[in-house]
Formats: structure tokens, C-alpha cells, sequence
């Protein structure tokens, strides 16, 4: 059994490691279809010696099959959004308390307590649907939150907008996390100049908006909001942790988490930072399904441990949080 304090106790890369290959032995030996996977490719435990050598599942073994390394009973269900007729992606979770743990403590890595934030939240698109593990993770935020400003916005942005002015005169720190087309719709409509407010975009116009590069949509947002920066979440269903930017589409993984990038004609070699590749994810909150997963995204890694997402594969779904191609 793997204890999971250990995973968000993590303090340093050989740590990191260690925990990793120990969890892949464990999800080898636990994982029906993960074990099936690396039998394919004819890797053993015996075989990896460091976390590069780790088979990355591919992400769409979670529209087909149940990925599980635990006999527990499963609590919840987390979802992708889909269109109609088109397979959605099923993450199993049979520890919600492993969820929790990993979004609180990292966004408490990266902005600090999330008491002390007034959350917003305009994400209609996923509120219009079941099963979304972004609407669970900020749910269980405005909860945390000390300010009783905290909740979500569907169509109500005229009230959202007294909100945002309201706060911004009294001074209170603001996280206000949205999608991006109902941001945009947000200051189309209104004006704002807004001071101690984090703007945080999930990405994504889910078909309500065409489809911008990272660059025109956050010149939009700074210019609407007035602010120096947006913020942006990188997360999916088939994770239970999330990587943050603060800035500019560089993200930054918590302790537990860390992106490679994979040869996009090879998909066994794990590429030198520096280089665009597919996004392999190890998520070691994933530890009752698949900590390691080879995305559908395209991104770039650097030396100390940030990335950038900069497209995705042709003829993959279009997806969740942060899917903008530059």
C-alpha cells in the first residue's frame, strides 16, 4: 500500500523519484489495464530504472476501459465533456480525500491559503453538466473560503460585475476563475479595473466562441480587466492535480507532479527540456488509478521544471482546461 501523506509531503526531486518507481511497481502489479499496457510494450519493474523509463498510458484508455489500482469501492466519478455521440473519458476515484488534499495543498503552494480569497466563479459550461472535477475542486474553495462574496455565476454576470466593483473598493483579495468565453462575454459587456483581483482562465470556448491563441485572448482579458497578468489552470479529468501559470502561459507543477515531453514519432523516448513533444504527465495524486499519462497535448518543457502547452495533436479531441493552440 502506498501511503498517500507521503505523496504531498514531497521535498525535493530524489524524493519525488523514489515515490514514483514505487508507485509504478505498485500500479504494475495493481492495474489490470496498465499491467496489460507495459506487458505490450515488454516492460517489467526490472526494466525501469529511472522515472524516464516509465510507460505512459495513453489518455484514451480512459474512454474504454476502468483504470483502477485500487480494490476499494469507488466513491465518485469524474467526467469529460463531450459532444454528442462522442466517447467521454470515466476517472474512477475511489479516495476523495486524495483529491481534496491535492487541490488545497496545491493551490496553497502557489497563492497561499485559500481563506483568504474571495472566489468567483464563471463556468457555465461545466456547471450545465454532471460530473466535473473543475466545478468539484472550486466548489469545495468557495467553501473553504472565509468570505461570504464567495459563489458561482451562470447567467447572472450583472450581479458578478457589482461583485467584482464591490471588492475591488473594499480592497479584498479576489480569485475570480472563469472560462474563456464567458470571460470574454464578461467584459464585452462591462468594464472593470480591477486591483487585487487574480484573473484565472480554464481555457477553452467549448464551441461557444472561435477558438483563440493564448496570446490574442489574454491581451483581450488584460485590456477588459485592466490587470497586469492572467492566470491560468491546467488540469483534467483524468488528473486529480493541477499545474498553475501566473503569467505569460508558463506553468508551474506542485511538489507531486511533474510534465515530460514525449518524441511525437517516438512515442516511448522522453525528450531534453527545450524541445516540443507530447505531454506525458506523472501524477503521483493518481495513485488509485494511472500516475503516468501520455497526454493529447503538445508542449515544451524547461531546465527547471516549467512548461508551456502549445497545441495539440491533429485529429484529437477538443477537451478541457487550457487547450488554446498557439
Amino acid at each position: 500500500m502506498i501511503d498517500p501523506n507521503a505523496i504531498f509531503n514531497i521535498k525535493n526531486q530524489t524524493e519525488f523519484e523514489d515515490l514514483a518507481l514505487q508507485i509504478f511497481r505498485h500500479q504494475f502489479e495493481n492495474n489490470r489495464v496498465y499491467r496489460s499496457f507495459c506487458d505490450l510494450l515488454y516492460k517489467h519493474p526490472s526494466d525501469i530504472k529511472t522515472i524516464r523509463d516509465i510507460p505512459f498510458l495513453p489518455i484514451q484508455f480512459f474512454k474504454s476501459h476502468s483504470i483502477l489500482s485500487s480494490k476499494a469501492d469507488v466513491e465518485t466519478t469524474f467526467t469529460s465533456s463531450g459532444t454528442t455521440g462522442s466517447l467521454i473519458s470515466k476517472h474512477e476515484v475511489t479516495d476523495i480525500k486524495i483529491y481534496e488534499q491535492s487541490f488545497t495543498k496545491g493551490f496553497h503552494q502557489f497563492y497561499g491559503n485559500i481563506e483568504d480569497y474571495v472566489v468567483l466563479a464563471l463556468l457555465p459550461s461545466y456547471l450545465e453538466r454532471e460530473g466535473s472535477s473543475l466545478i468539484y475542486m472550486v466548489n469545495a474553495m468557495i467553501s473553504q473560503s472565509n468570505h461570504a462574496e464567495s459563489g458561482f455565476y451562470l447567467n447572472n454576470i450583472s450581479e458578478l460585475k457589482d461583485t467584482l466593483i464591490k471588492l475591488n473598493t473594499e480592497g479584498k483579495k479576489v480569485l475570480l476563475i472563469g472560462v474563456s468565453f464567458a470571460l470574454l462575454d464578461l467584459i464585452e459587456t462591462y468594464q472593470f479595473h480591477l486591483k487585487n483581483t487574480i484573473i484565472m482562465e480554464t481555457g477553452g470556448m467549448k464551441g461557444r466562441r472561435k477558438e483563440l491563441i493564448r496570446d490574442e485572448l489574454h491581451k483581450k482579458l488584460k485590456a477588459g480587466f485592466v490587470v497586469e497578468t492572467i492566470h491560468s489552470e491546467y488540469g483534467m479529468t483524468e488528473l486529480l492535480s493541477q499545474a498553475y501559470s501566473k503569467g505569460n502561459g508558463v506553468f508551474n507543477c506542485p511538489n507531486w507532479m511533474r510534465i515530460l515531453t514525449r518524441d511525437t514519432e517516438d512515442a516511448l523516448t522522453i525528450q531534453k527540456s527545450g524541445k516540443t513533444g507530447g505531454i506525458n504527465v506523472i501524477d503521483l495524486a493518481n495513485v488509485n488509478s494511472c500516475a503516468f499519462i501520455a497526454t493529447q497535448d503538445l508542449g515544451k518543457t524547461y531546465n527547471d521544471g516549467s512548461f508551456e502547452v502549445i497545441g495539440r495533436f491533429d485529429n484529437s479531441d477538443i477537451r478541457g482546461c487550457n487547450l488554446m493552440v498557439l
